[in-house]
């Protein structure tokens, strides 16, 4: 059975209990979350070691890492070093996006399977991935043209490998296509712009729509959660919002019910590029369309000129999204739009969408979130060093930081003030001098 199908049929599975024990709730409350479709625990039985993890409303806010090699850049040993660098930063989730190109078929389905076997050994992290990048680069051709056959046989083989979780844009349907043509920047998504293009050259419906039954089949057999992929999604601040993302919105809910009487576990892709006035109004739009189905989303990154700096631009959209309706985050690095992330980049992509996921949880006042916070407070006004950095984040990048002060200032052996204050003008040991005189 799958995680949705035993919640349905009153059964607390052990996963359900780990999910309990990780969030403080009662296993029998996730049970009953995950049979209403309202939260999802991605975790294919393959996946050897692989740690439980909630996603839902009812849980705290996630984060999810991207990785994987690019058509021209970094192989096995550099995603690994990433895979590792994320997993140390906190990410919940990881996904192996990795293409190969200029090889035989064999020889990268041999490559691929052993990057994703690679991640799959080493993660505890649930892993997802996006089946249809493996299928375009296992075909000939300067510009392969996908093969629907070869598309299913593809999410087969990563869903008996061990993978939890796939993107499937599979409600970029025919119909909506001209909805994209007059948008600035068109379709921005990799998977949405190869079915498109299919769709369009064998004036075709979307082959993962027209075959979903089969589809979910594969992923019934293996527990593999889909992660419905927003094809359409806004590339850019001018098409957020518009006719061609609402209308898929409109069918990703119809595939969302569709997974839950076949007793799939759902969770709906997100934007994109949103200005931060439109963001609570889309968050709130998806649980209603999607009936409140766990949604996935990619920032929003909240203006296109933050190059160099999208992290920071995503993730204070993350905030909002998170306070407003999303449940799992996907992160954006400096190196959006421009390259590869490096290990780094992979850091700090983490950290950003850390703080942005902990925020909207202490937004909306999800139980317990802001104890950790308290606790910093507390640490702070009692010069305990050791304890702030044992609260914060990133706790190496906040201790090196004020090592690097105290051997800046001299005041090696001086605790009870920092050097932006200074020891005379430090407003906490003037609070508590006003203390002890009252």
């Amino acid at each position: 059975m799958t995680q949705l199908e035993a919640a349905r049929k009153g059964i607390v599975t052990e996963a359900m209990r780990a999910v309990a024990a990780d969030e403080r709730l009662d296993a029998e409350t996730v049970r009953a979350a995950v049979a209403s479709g309202r939260a999802v625990i991605p975790l294919n039985p393959a996946h050897k070691g692989v740690r439980p993890t909630g996603v839902g409303r009812l849980f705290a806010t996630k984060i999810n890492a991207n990785l994987g090699r690019s058509p021209t850049r970094s192989g096995k040993g550099d995603e690994l070093t990433k895979l590792q660098v994320a997993l140390d930063a906190g990410a919940q989730f990881v996904m192996d996006l990795s293409v190969g190109t200029g090889k035989g078929a064999e020889e990268i389905r041999a490559e691929l399977r052993d990057i994703r076997q690679g991640m799959l050994d080493r993660s505890p992290a649930p892993l997802g991935t996006v089946p249809i990048y493996e299928t375009i680069s296992r075909l000939d051709g300067d510009i392969p043209v996908m093969d629907p056959d070869y598309l299913l046989s593809v999410i087969r083989e990563q869903a008996e490998q061990g993978v939890d979780f796939m993107t499937l844009h599979a409600g970029l349907v025919r119909a909506n296509l001209p909805l994209a043509d007059s948008r600035k920047m068109g379709i921005v998504s990799r998977g949405g712009a190869i079915m498109a293009e299919w769709m369009r050259r064998h004036d075709a419906e979307n082959p993962l729509y027209a075959n979903w039954d089969a589809v979910m089949d594969i992923l019934a057999e293996h527990d593999v959660t889909v992660s419905l992929g927003d094809g359409l999604r806004p590339g850019c601040l001018a098409d957020a919002g518009d006719a061609a993302q609402y209308a898929e919105l409109s069918v990703l809910g119809e595939l969302v019910r569709r997974c839950r009487e076949r007793g799939v576990q759902a969770m709906v892709e997100g934007p994109g590029h949103v200005p931060f006035s439109q963001i609570r109004e889309q968050m709130e739009r998806e649980q209603e369309v999607c009936d409140g189905a766990p949604f996935y989303v990619l920032g929003p990154i909240v203006t296109d000129i933050a190059a160099g700096y999208d992290h920071i631009a995503s993730a204070i959209g993350a905030t909002a999204a998170a306070t407003y309706g999303a449940s799992l985050l996907c992160y954006v690095t400096p190196a959006e739009h421009l390259g590869l992330p490096d290990a780094t980049e992979v850091h700090q992509g983490c950290v950003a969408h850390l703080i942005a996921a902990h925020a909207g949880d202490v937004a909306r006042g999800l139980p317990g979130a802001r104890d950790r916070d308290d606790r910093m407070a507390q640490a702070r006004y009692d010069f305990d060093w050791n304890a702030q950095f044992e609260q914060a984040l990133d706790p190496c990048a906040a201790r090196e930081r004020w090592l690097r002060t105290r051997a800046e200032s001299g005041a090696a052996h001086d605790d009870d003030h920092c050097s932006m204050c200074g020891k005379a003008f430090c407003a906490v040991r003037t609070t508590k001098r006003m203390r002890q005189g009252l």
